[in-house]
């Protein structure tokens, strides 16, 4: 019969107590599940841990927190640049070697996440409006009308169906995914609440003043109409150009709207990003092949939102502040 594993610190401490209870070697090994041997080489003081088999490991402790600072210093970087640099440290190693030492440290090697670039005084803008909301409850977010703009292409990247083929069928017209240079394209007007969303905007040409006043007037009253009838809301936009107008603020004066003050590249913050990405995800099924195509599909992914799920994220907002605080005013997982 081949050996038994060896013994855990947890067996071991078990055996000595049983001992100590007065229990025979038969007894503690049947109890704890063990060989007989096992429990007297224990109990004697010759029981050692198993020779390890295997071909030596080729880096010490020293080489490998070497290669974890090499890492750390830049996460940006290739298997052959850290080989590269491993061996100037004095390591020889193979990239295979690499590979498994920066996977037996915890690192994948994954797609970064996009977000805006930040500088020191942005940073500080956001932790400071995190701050002042820090302790806003649901029900006072449950009042702001968050609205935004978003492009929406024909194109859907590489992301979505895969396909299969075999070896030489590379190039067969079945296996091809097709593409275009200069996709067609569509910008939409959103707003949503807690109660759910409103109508949407499809937009013809860029956003100045003007044009953005005539979305308030006929999409963002109608919305504000629809989500809360009479009661007093608070409308939130970003800081782009058309937004932070004075003929907008003008407007917003004159209607007797509050707006929320919002800082500057701070999508995390925006709960309707998250509506936009469910969108995309339900157009990317859909696969429309015509500009009206895009727009029906949009329109029905839209509608098909429901007031539990635009709940859940307004619902998100005191988490989105925190998470702001906790990152000292840089980009959240949001």
């Amino acid at each position: 019969m081949g050996k038994t594993a060896d013994l855990t610190a947890v067996q071991k401490a078990i055996i000595d107590t049983l001992k100590q209870e007065g229990k025979t070697q038969k007894e503690i090994s049947e109890r704890i599940g063990c060989s007989h041997s096992a429990v007297s080489r224990h109990l004697s003081g010759k029981s050692v841990g198993r020779k390890k088999c295997g071909r030596k490991r080729c880096t010490t402790r020293r080489g490998d927190r070497t290669l974890r600072k090499i890492v750390e210093k830049d996460r940006f970087q290739t298997l052959g640049d850290l080989r590269k640099q491993w061996t100037e440290s004095g390591v020889e190693t193979s990239r295979a070697t690499v590979y498994r030492r920066v996977q037996e440290m915890g690192y994948r090697c994954r797609i970064p996440q996009v977000k805006p670039l930040l500088n020191q005084k942005q940073r500080q803008k956001r932790l400071t409006w995190a701050t002042e909301k820090q302790h806003w409850t649901v029900a006072q977010w449950s009042k702001v009308l968050f609205s935004d703009e978003s492009k929406f292409c024909m194109s859907f990247g590489n992301q979505g169906a895969r396909v299969w083929r075999k070896t030489g069928e590379r190039e067969m017209p079945k296996c091809l995914k097709s593409s275009v240079k200069y996709p067609q394209s569509v910008m939409v007007w959103g707003a949503m609440s807690a109660a759910g969303v409103g109508p949407l905007c499809f937009i013809k040409g860029r956003v100045n003043a003007d044009s953005y006043q005539e979305i308030l007037e006929h999409f963002m009253l109608p919305s504000a109409e629809k989500l809360y009838g009479d009661e007093d809301f608070i409308f939130q936009h970003d800081l782009a150009p058309a937004h932070s107008a004075k003929t907008t603020g003008k407007w917003f004066t004159d209607h007797g709207i509050t707006v929320l003050n919002w800082p500057a590249y701070s999508p995390d913050l925006n709960p309707i990003e998250n509506l936009w990405d469910i969108v995309k995800r339900k157009l990317r099924d859909a696969r429309p092949n015509t500009l009206d195509e895009l727009k029906a599909a949009f329109e029905a992914s839209w509608a098909s939102i429901t007031p539990q799920q635009c709940h859940r994220l307004i619902a998100s907002m005191p988490r989105r502040i925190e998470a702001v605080i906790s990152a000292k005013g840089f980009p959240t997982k949001y």
